[in-house]
């Protein structure tokens, strides 16, 4: 094949994702993009993370090959618990020892895709697999690493460590700017060794290592500065995929199950941009005792709501509410205790404020409708977020604790109002619509998805 042919051919491209939903969704997105253009994608994963996803787009289905790998049983993880959130944040290490198991049947499937055709052209690897990018690189396919998070939080990291100590340092020079809580809890989530002997951290680094680029789920319209930022301290090309966001009319997560209709028909009723859609994730949920402060804030806010309520960490949902709070707030609040159509909702038009933990998958589907943000980050890289979108101006951090991280109903419902009802909340939705035309542009996402298929033809040598 000469070079012009390798230039126009179709790439095989393989993509493992991490085994949550927050990063399971937006590699489909990407995969059905990059098949979009032609190319051929290896979408790995376990069998009931790959049976939760929606179909693949039927236009691009015959370039979209589903692998599942089974994950293997450790002990004390549940049977059929492959994603993370089937299982509470005291668990998360057992699904890193169990994907470490996937390392064989991976090895194994890297090992077919080689002898039975032409050799894959890249994986691109979650950043916390590095062993993927291990079997990778010995079989000389190169490995991009994914994070799908905002460029400028990746930089925060700094260059890469070169021992134990360093990575430590890594993980507080981070968190320079977060509050004492955050800072304290983001050190024992990172930097804590798991079973294998490795911290987070050191998953991240030593992904990074092995790999020849950096892809990121953001773009230089949205961080103009961070991805130069970020080439140099990783001393490897730092590529933005775009924002991913999902299809604008929530074909991905709409649904004909009746309880959904029932709230979308309840959201109908309402008038527009009235309602403050509430929903926190579900990989680290709140104590009982917060999510009754919550829902008190809510209640004395005076705005409509539509909250998500997960499981509490030591309670049930259907129990911790305050007592009276349904019937108080039932002609102006709906609360599911349940999955729900997040996209479907977000881009209803009586929906007119995000009150989100900041995840940076919700962060995007917020900003895609144009909705001011209020911020009450729980836990990985959700303050971080947080304060850039408050640096932007798009919203309001809920006030906490420096030490704990708990916070009060006062000012829960200070936050809701100054993003919804004070006169200064236009600035926040002024903001929110002006990012909106970044992170819902088609032309702004798919000229990303064509730099990074051109990072990958001219970086696989």
């Amino acid at each position: 094949m000469d070079a012009s042919e390798s230039e126009s051919s179709p790439l095989h491209v393989v993509i493992f994702p991490w085994l949550a939903m927050g990063h399971l969704l937006p590699c489909l997105e990407l995969a059905e993009r990059l098949a979009a253009r032609g190319h051929r994608v290896s979408f790995v994963s376990t069998p009931r993370n790959l049976a939760r996803l929606p179909p693949v787009r039927p236009a691009l289905a015959s370039l979209v090959h589903l692998v599942a790998l089974p994950l293997p049983r450790v002990a004390g993880l549940p049977d059929g618990a492959e994603s993370t959130s089937d299982v509470p944040p005291d668990k998360f290490h057992l699904h890193r020892v169990a994907f470490d198991g996937l390392a064989a049947p991976f090895t194994a499937f890297l090992d077919a895709a080689c002898a039975g055709g032409r050799r894959p052209d890249w994986v691109v690897a979650d950043f916390v697999h590095h062993w993927v990018a291990a079997v990778a690189q010995a079989r000389k396919v190169p490995c991009a690493m994914l994070l799908p998070c905002a460029a400028g939080v990746a930089a925060l990291s700094g260059p890469p460590p070169e021992s134990r100590a360093e990575e430590q340092q890594a993980v507080s020079r981070s968190m320079d700017a977060a509050p004492r809580f955050e800072a304290e809890l983001t050190t024992e989530e990172f930097a804590a060794e798991d079973a294998s002997g490795l911290s987070i951290m050191g998953r991240f680094f030593m992904t990074l290592k092995r790999s020849k680029l950096v892809a990121l789920r953001s773009s230089p319209e949205l961080e103009p500065d961070a991805f130069p930022l970020l080439t140099r301290l990783y001393g490897k090309p730092a590529v933005p995929l775009g924002l991913l966001p999902p299809p604008p009319n929530g074909a991905r997560s709409a649904s004909e199950n009746s309880e959904d209709v029932a709230i979308i028909q309840w959201l109908d009723a309402r008038p527009a941009k009235s309602v403050v859609y509430v929903a926190l994730g579900s990989e680290a949920p709140l104590r009982a005792e917060l999510l009754r402060e919550l829902a008190h804030g809510l209640e004395l806010s005076g705005t409509r709501f539509l909250w998500v309520l997960r499981n509490p960490v030591n309670g049930d949902a259907d129990t911790i509410l305050p007592d009276g709070f349904m019937e108080r707030t039932a002609e102006r609040g709906l609360v599911a205790v349940r999955w729900v159509p997040q996209v479907s909702i977000l881009a209803h038009g009586a929906v007119g404020a995000f009150l989100t933990h900041c995840g940076w998958g919700s962060v995007v589907e917020g900003l895609q409708f144009g909705h001011p943000l209020i911020m009450l980050p729980l836990a990985g890289d959700q303050g971080p977020n947080a304060r850039l979108m408050e640096e932007r101006k798009v919203g309001v951090l809920v006030p906490r604790d420096e030490k704990d991280g708990s916070f009060t109903r006062d000012g829960v419902a200070g936050a809701v109002r100054a993003v919804v009802v004070e006169e200064g909340g236009r600035v926040f939705a002024d903001n929110a619509k002006r990012l909106q035309g970044v992170v819902a542009s088609v032309e702004c996402n798919e000229r990303c998805i064509d730099l990074f298929g051109q990072h990958l033809r001219s970086c696989r040598n």
